[in-house]
């Protein structure tokens, strides 16, 4: 049982601390090409950076998604039901 639950306290880290690389990184190389765009056309800044919040939003909800599902493995673990029901007695 204690196995399992490392297993799990690990994975859900690991789903956690990529997750936020990942968005990091994704944030990170919109905004620098948004700012590239605002430089060129000074003009289109406005739109640009509409969609610019929209997309940060939509990376941010997939990262908040991932950490939902680690939460979810953390404390409401279906693996761990499944392990117990098939102990023996």
């Amino acid at each position: 049982m204690e196995n399992i639950l490392g297993l799990v306290a690990l994975a859900s880290g690991l789903i956690v601390g990529l997750g936020a690389i990942g968005a990091s990184i994704g944030i990170a190389l919109m905004g620098g090409k948004f700012l590239e765009s605002s430089a060129r056309q000074p003009e289109l800044m406005n739109d640009l950076q509409t969609k610019m919040f929209i997309l940060a939003g939509l990376i941010d909800a997939a990262f908040l998604i991932g950490v939902a599902i680690a939460l979810l493995f953390a404390f409401a673990n279906p693996f761990a039901a499944t392990f117990l029901a098939n102990l023996p007695k």
